[in-house]
């Protein structure tokens, strides 16, 4: 796949009708938020000669969607934005069919960092031996909030629960927005929220992170020690990548790394990066493709060591 931004008028192709830009996550979360964002660019620049319609397909930890894209091959106005489930959840559901050998890779827009957090009221808690210990005593009644079975949020709390001795239970939700609102409303004892998510509630006050999954602390955050720092030599990103319906032309794919590149390097992506903590560097074409065999086989390592498949 080609890594150059080709200007649309040397490709011969631009879109004709509407683009539609699934995302494989609920409403509110980080990579709607993400993705409408996005929207705006290319429509405030007029980058595009068509509207990009965000569709939320949530279910299945991201099942609906990739089964819906997979099904649009040789679509070249279909694209989705991804998350790590675009690993997990075709190796824990090989049934869906679904390779993601086979998609088009267009753009990674950036890796997104994950917190430890917890209710600002919780005053008895304010480092990881303090929710350590809160979280021993209540056992399998400690309720960590996330977005998906054997997703993300998942892995990283099964991680929790080996690491600190624990036994929180995992409970589920369509999207991390309304995971960040479960906290805020004290319906959950922590969640492992993006920045991006969490954000509107710990600038209110509401919430608190305790440490990062990143390899250095992250600006906005700078009293979350990582991972790393207390001794667990742990980190965690997730892609947010825009990825086309397998069988896209070469003509759209072209397209549509120009675009993203175009989106990538405008200042009101930039800026959201900063805002948000993303982290990672624009990869397109063979590039990306590598990228995401190398984690595939990271995240099935992953998921066989929790027991989620075989």
């Amino acid at each position: 796949m080609s890594t150059v931004s080709v200007p649309a008028a040397i490709a011969g192709w631009t879109p004709v009708k509407p683009v539609e830009f699934v995302v494989m996550a609920g409403k509110g979360g980080g990579a709607d938020k993400a993705v409408r964002l996005i929207q705006s660019i290319i429509a405030e620049n007029e980058m595009a000669p068509v509207p990009f319609t965000p569709v939320n397909k949530a279910g299945g930890s991201g099942a609906e969607a990739l089964v819906h894209v997979n099904g649009r091959s040789g679509n070249d106005h279909t694209i989705m934005f991804t998350l790590n489930s675009f690993y997990t959840t075709p190796l824990r559901q090989p049934k869906l069919g679904v390779d993601i050998a086979t998609f088009t890779p267009i753009a990674r827009m950036a890796e997104d960092t994950f917190l430890l957090w917890v209710h600002s009221d919780r005053k008895d808690i304010n480092n990881m031996a303090d929710f350590a210990k809160a979280a021993k005593a209540k056992g399998k009644d400690w309720i960590m909030a996330g977005t998906g079975k054997n997703s993300e949020d998942n892995l990283l709390t099964d991680f929790l629960n080996g690491a600190y001795g624990l036994q929180m239970k995992y409970v589920p939700y369509k999207g991390g927005g309304k995971v960040a609102k479960e906290l805020a409303g004290k319906n959950a004892d922590s969640t492992v929220n993006n920045p991006s998510e969490q954000l509107g509630f710990y600038e209110a006050g509401t919430t608190k992170a305790l440490a990062s999954f990143t390899d250095e602390r992250l600006p906005l955050f700078p009293n979350a020690p990582t991972f790393k720092e207390l001794g667990e030599d742990y980190v965690y990103y997730m892609q947010r990548t825009v990825v086309g319906a397998p069988g896209m032309s070469q003509e759209a794919t072209d397209y549509y790394q120009g675009l993203f590149k175009d989106v990538f390097n405008s200042k009101k992506w930039q800026d959201y990066r900063t805002k948000k903590s993303l982290q990672g560097d624009l990869l397109q074409g063979d590039a990306l493709m590598s990228y995401w065999m190398k984690e595939r086989d990271v995240h099935e390592v992953m998921l066989k060591n929790m027991g989620a498949i075989k």
